[in-house]
């Protein structure tokens, strides 16, 4: 038990980020109003940007800029983690403002921005 909890201790943010991560997709799946899986899945961005990172990072290794002539690599932290986590924070926030765009439409159209009132009114409107 207690190598468990230590194994565990050792990969505390990898453990934070599966939590996070399991926090927001509960919140997608169960939670019928829209900003709240908005919220959700920026829940689950988050626990993977984390994670990204926790794993790029080595330690006592220096940030990915030679300095003093030294080219060897191990002496530096693999750039490509970070470069993906910002690349996926792009990505991310401008899926985010698409989705706060439509979340804005269908309330100005039908009221609501629970998903099972705005499929029942949207039905009656189009009469299926």
């Amino acid at each position: 038990m207690r190598e468990l909890l230590l194994r565990l201790w050792d990969s505390r943010i990898a453990v934070a980020a599966v939590i996070l991560f399991a926090v927001g997709f509960v919140t997608l799946l169960l939670h019928r109003n829209l900003l709240k899986k908005i919220i959700g899945l920026n829940i689950m961005d988050t626990a993977a940007y984390l994670l990204l990172t926790s794993l790029g990072y080595i330690e006592n290794r220096l940030s990915p800029i030679i300095r003093s002539g030294e080219t060897d690599p191990a002496l530096y932290v693999n750039p490509l983690p970070a470069g993906l986590v910002l690349t996926g924070i792009v990505v991310s926030v401008s899926v985010t403002a698409v989705m706060l765009a439509l979340t804005v439409r269908l309330y100005q159209r039908y009221h609501s921005l629970n998903l099972d009132e705005i499929y029942a009114m949207a039905q009656k409107e189009h009469g299926v």
